[in-house]
């Protein structure tokens, strides 16, 4: 406890120098703080788009179905499917999926059609949340549809307008209907947006004369395991079946979205490097302004370990002062951001990557971990910083110490 005092009296010896170093600190600590909020907050929104919204953790398919998709390639069973990975702990629905040709007035747009069983989809997507207009798919209304806002536009059409749906049957007949919008989608997906149609599995079955099955199986975990993990199970229980998880679907933005965590730790390396730089320096011109003074301790009995620990103290207050202004500053700023966001719409309009939309509003989220993290490496680096200057510091000798000028 004696060191502890002397270490804080010894801080206020040099004010100016104390204080420049701990701002500096409480700088990289907000810094860093705010900055790993906002990752984590950008990531985590893109991957909540990628997976609650459209493509789930994990995709089945009929064989070779991704690579040649064909009306008449259908997963034989998938009910059967879905219960058995509702035993094991999963959510999953079932899809039916084509392409056409739309048509409103003089418009027309190439389209591609989805089938949904409406309660099994809620369970494993989000889109019936992201309507712009009008209302979600109902199974009394076969003849309604969905459609992305792109598509509507290009077609000219809104809620309750008529459009019609062009494209060949399994039976190989002419499939044409018509249809009325019920609901337009926000854009959160650029295919989707484009030309996506979203209608009940019935009236699937009903256009393209499909006795049944589905085309695709929509997966989500949901069970805290890993997703390779997850994706093994999923395989055991469809051997037969291409089972992807998102990131084989996504390769490009998992690696993106890998890389930016990667950027994260590399900026919490170089921004704490500088300030190690800044300790070691500051602590080193200490030392050896008060050499004699610490050749004195020495010599009236004070052990070099006790020496290092006098030297640590100083380098614990200065994180701890740090801690507690930057937690101060970081506290405010996290609530603004995690409540208004910062706008890049204002950079260019909609954001989006590899196709998938994003909010344009960047937040940030507020856990634990996005503290911890920069406030446990700050303290890592102070004490791995002080280290140095404290060991200098205890190999002073007595009698060289007297001589020093």
């Amino acid at each position: 406890m004696k060191l502890a005092v002397m270490a804080w009296r010894n801080l206020w010896r040099y004010g100016r120098r104390t204080m420049m170093t701990v701002a500096a600190m409480t700088l990289a600590l907000v810094t860093l703080i705010v900055w790993t909020s906002l990752v984590q907050g950008f990531l985590g929104d893109l991957e909540t788009t990628i997976v609650e919204v459209e493509v789930g953790d994990v995709q089945v398919y009929p064989p070779g179905y991704r690579n040649s998709p064909s009306i008449f390639d259908r997963i034989g069973a998938p009910f059967d499917l879905v219960d058995s990975l509702g035993a094991m702990g999963f959510s999953a629905s079932a899809r039916l999926l084509a392409g056409g040709l739309a048509a409103a007035g003089e418009s027309s747009a190439g389209v591609s059609i989805r089938g949904v069983e409406i309660t099994q989809d809620a369970r494993v997507s989000v889109v019936p949340d992201r309507l712009a207009e009008g209302s979600w798919l109902d199974p009394g209304d076969p003849a309604g549809v969905v459609i992305g806002g792109r598509l509507a536009r290009t077609l000219d059409v809104g809620p309750n307008d008529e459009l019609v749906l062009l494209s060949q049957a399994a039976d190989g007949s002419i499939a044409n209907d018509l249809y009325r919008v019920r609901g337009i989608l926000t854009p959160f997906s650029e295919a989707t947006d484009r030309s996506g149609v979203f209608m009940v599995r019935q009236a699937f079955l009903d256009l393209f004369v499909v006795p049944g099955g589905a085309h695709q199986v929509l997966v989500r975990t949901g069970t805290g395991q890993p997703l390779d993990v997850s994706a093994d199970r999923i395989r055991g229980a469809a051997p037969d079946l291409d089972v992807l998880t998102w990131r084989e679907l996504f390769p490009t933005l998992a690696t993106m979205m890998d890389s930016v965590e990667g950027t994260m730790y590399i900026l919490f390396m170089i921004v704490y490097l500088a300030i190690a730089i800044l300790l070691v320096n500051a602590t080193l011109m200490a030392v050896f302004e008060r050499i004699k003074e610490l050749g004195l301790l020495k010599a009236i009995g004070l052990s070099p370990t006790r020496l290092v620990g006098l030297i640590m103290w100083e380098g614990v207050f200065q994180a701890g002062l740090a801690a507690v202004a930057g937690l101060a500053i970081a506290g405010p700023l996290l609530v603004y951001f995690s409540r208004v966001g910062i706008n890049l719409a204002a950079l260019g309009g909609t954001i989006s990557i590899s196709g998938i939309g994003l909010d344009p509003i960047m937040r940030s989220v507020v856990n634990p971990a996005v503290v911890v993290g920069p406030l446990g490496a700050m303290f890592l680096i102070v004490f791995a910083s002080m280290l140095y200057p404290a060991l200098k510091a205890a190999r002073i000798k007595p009698v060289d110490a007297m001589k020093h000028q």
